[in-house]
């Protein structure tokens, strides 16, 4: 930081200055208005304005000055914006710095959401978006802007952000394209989609961890939407992996994929002057934990509170995946499989194994590989390939798991149907509890398994999404004729807050049910036999 541009710097040469001298730096300053409405602030807030990055993320502390970049940005560096809330009405405090930017609101159509201005000559086009409900995004589809804005990101729904991002593009070619996502750390696990996607920064487990402001370039590689590139360069997929050494002109351009760069920026109070200034640090400081870390110290991993319905606690499902590691020396024998099928779509064909209290890690196949013809033929192969030791293979019925079900049980494979739907006449493990249906059971049934009073602890694979899939489960009690009933909400409820299927903790909540290999069962009831043989039989013949 240059001294000439610091804001403590010019307040004391202002002290200093000679009425002849205020003067001349009264003009130099309106000279400067008069070509710039606004300038980021120097430190984080002006390296988020400045990065090369397509999507940045700026946010952690309280105070970063992250309204004033998303206002000032869209007014000056802009042509289309789009601004997104989770509700509509939060952006009225964007709206209010916009008015204290251009000093009024001349150009601003409160009915439509919609703020026309012209900057610099340039004329700027700002609408203004709420994402609350589930189908919100689609009243943004196909609409072209070259800003992109998320305000406090962490409250929005991950499938709502991308579907959205999604038309960011300009017809003017020198017209510079971004994604700025903006943020606090997330106080609920609904938003923590955001650690993952900004992993190398916000991840502090990341095997290749990254700088603040450092480029890091992504894009979707099958199925994985997070796909890590080495950098920017363009490559086709070869057997399903990257190849950069290729002739553009084999390939139709639909085909030729270039990777996006991401980075993330914390910001810092202490970096808004003004804030500095009006003791709002200490205003901070005052405040209870986990707020304290989140809101000064921008500490994405504190405090983020479990919903009050939530089935299983965050703190257990960390502890499972804690104590998993991986074991290339030898699994044991394997007692049961979950499946989750599906095809032709954007949902994944999920497959968990589960050897005693230790899951392996999840088989996915992107559901668009698996063709709709052949779902059930395709899947139940899949199935078989990983399947070892006759273990039964639990089969959501749902979508084409029908298909699933049928192909594996014309294959003489042990196979349980799993309809979510059917009723349930089973208590919980205390008693206190009935189930509404089998969902509900076999959710809780999950829960109580990963309870750490539970006598045998299990371990689960340590994926992001399955650990968002099992803390997104919620129940409502509801009255039973002799006791509460517990209600899970069902997947299609799922999916409609998800914005995807929670198909991965599925898997392992059917992975989690115990049914009796077929060959234990005839063993059993052979030795049963036995033990009933009357030696005096042919006596009484």
């Amino acid at each position: 930081m240059t001294p000439q541009a610091d804001p403590a710097y010019l307040e004391a040469l202002w002290e200093a200055a000679t009425p002849e001298e205020r003067e001349e730096i009264r003009r130099l300053l309106d000279h400067d208005l008069s070509h710039h409405i606004w300038r980021a602030q120097l430190g984080r807030q002006s390296e988020a304005a400045d990065s090369l990055a397509f999507i940045t993320g700026y946010g952690g502390a309280a105070g970063g000055g992250k309204t004033d970049l998303i206002a000032g940005l869209s007014l000056t560096e802009h042509q289309r914006s789009a601004i997104f809330r989770h509700e509509k009405s939060q952006t009225e405090g964007i709206i209010q710095r916009l008015n204290e930017i251009l000093g009024g609101n001349t150009g601003y159509n409160s009915q439509k959401s919609v703020w026309k201005t012209t900057v610099a000559n340039i004329p700027r086009l700002i609408e203004f978006y709420g994402l609350a409900d589930a189908s919100d995004h689609q009243k943004a589809q196909g609409r072209a802007h070259d800003g992109k804005f998320y305000d406090e990101v962490t409250e929005q729904r991950e499938s709502q952000v991308r579907f959205t991002m999604g038309w960011t593009r300009s017809k003017a070619p020198a017209q510079r394209c971004r994604v700025l996502m903006t943020m606090n750390p997330p106080t609920t696990t609904a938003g923590r989609w955001v650690i993952k996607f900004f992993g190398p920064w916000l991840n502090d487990q990341h095997p290749n961890p990254a700088a603040p402001g450092e480029l890091r370039w992504f894009t979707t590689v099958n199925g994985n939407e997070d796909y890590e590139c080495p950098d920017g360069r363009p490559f086709v997929l070869f057997r399903g992996e990257p190849l950069y050494d290729y002739d553009p002109r084999e390939f139709p351009i639909e085909k030729i994929i270039t990777p996006i760069s991401r980075t993330f920026i914390p910001s810092r109070t202490k970096d808004n002057y003004f804030y500095v200034r009006s003791g709002y640090i200490q205003t901070l400081q005052m405040l209870p934990e986990p707020l304290r870390s989140q809101m000064l110290d921008g500490n994405f991993s504190a405090g983020v509170e479990d919903d009050e319905w939530q089935v299983i606690p965050t703190d257990w499902v960390q502890a499972a995946m804690d104590r998993w590691e991986p074991r290339p020396n030898g699994k044991g024998e394997m007692d049961s499989m979950g499946v989750d099928p599906a095809w032709g779509g954007r949902d994944n064909f999920v497959i968990s194994p589960r050897y005693g209290a230790w899951f392996d890690d999840l088989v996915i196949i992107p559901g668009h590989e698996i063709p709709k013809e052949t779902a059930g033929r395709v899947g139940a192969a899949k199935v078989i390939q990983h399947r070892r030791d006759r273990a039964p293979v639990h089969v959501d019925l749902l979508g084409g798991g029908l298909a699933t079900y049928n192909a594996l049980h014309e294959d003489q494979i042990q196979v349980v149907g799993v309809d979510w739907s059917r009723g349930s006449s089973e208590r919980s493990a205390d008693g206190q509890f009935e189930f509404f249906n089998l969902r509900s059971e076999q959710v809780w049934r999950m829960r109580e398994a990963l309870d750490p009073a539970s006598p045998v602890p299990i371990a689960l694979p340590p994926r992001p999404t399955l650990k968002a899939d099992l803390c997104a489960y919620r129940w409502t009690p509801i009255k039973g004729e002799k006791r509460t009933k517990v209600k899970v909400r069902s997947k299609d409820e799922m999916k409609s807050e998800l914005g995807r299927s929670p198909d991965e903790g599925d898997a392992v909540v059917m992975a989690n049910i115990d049914t009796i290999k077929t060959e234990v069962v005839k063993a059993l009831t052979k030795a049963l036999s036995r033990t009933r043989h009357d030696p005096y039989a042919d006596l009484h013949r």
